[in-house]
């Protein structure tokens, strides 16, 4: 499905949010997803989609590129495991959900046709779809 994401714009312009640069003592966790935001989305890793979607960062605009990504390969892998994309688009809030149901609907039809998980990735689904 291709959906109405301009994907040559970054978080900062599709948000209309600059956030400060980050001082002091920061983490290289904060000062990537403080990067990422100014990359076009359309260019962004299977793995810099996932530590945004940890992050709960810009989801409106990366969810829907992610989902992308899991209907071509629902295991797609960043640098952690396989499946770990698909971990992280499991756990997000349930609101998260609630503001784009269609998202809601599309990742149910996307884990409805996996089989062999990881136990892991078994209990997310089951989370996920008991919500």
């Amino acid at each position: 499905m291709n959906r109405l994401v301009n994907r040559d714009r970054s978080l900062e312009e599709l948000e209309r949010e600059r956030w400060p640069a980050p001082s002091g003592d920061v983490t290289r966790l904060v000062a990537t997803a403080h990067a990422l935001r100014r990359k076009p989305i359309g260019e962004l890793t299977v793995e810099e989609l996932r530590l945004l979607i940890r992050q709960d960062v810009g989801l409106t605009h990366v969810l829907p590129v992610a989902l992308e990504v899991l209907q071509d390969d629902p295991m797609a892998e960043g640098d952690m495991y396989e499946g770990d994309l698909l971990a992280a688009v499991l756990t997000r809030r349930p609101a998260a959900w609630s503001e784009s149901p269609e998202l809601g609907c599309e990742l149910r039809l996307i884990v409805s046709e996996l089989g062999d998980l990881s136990p892991s990735l078994r209990r997310d689904v089951a989370r996920f779809l008991a919500r």
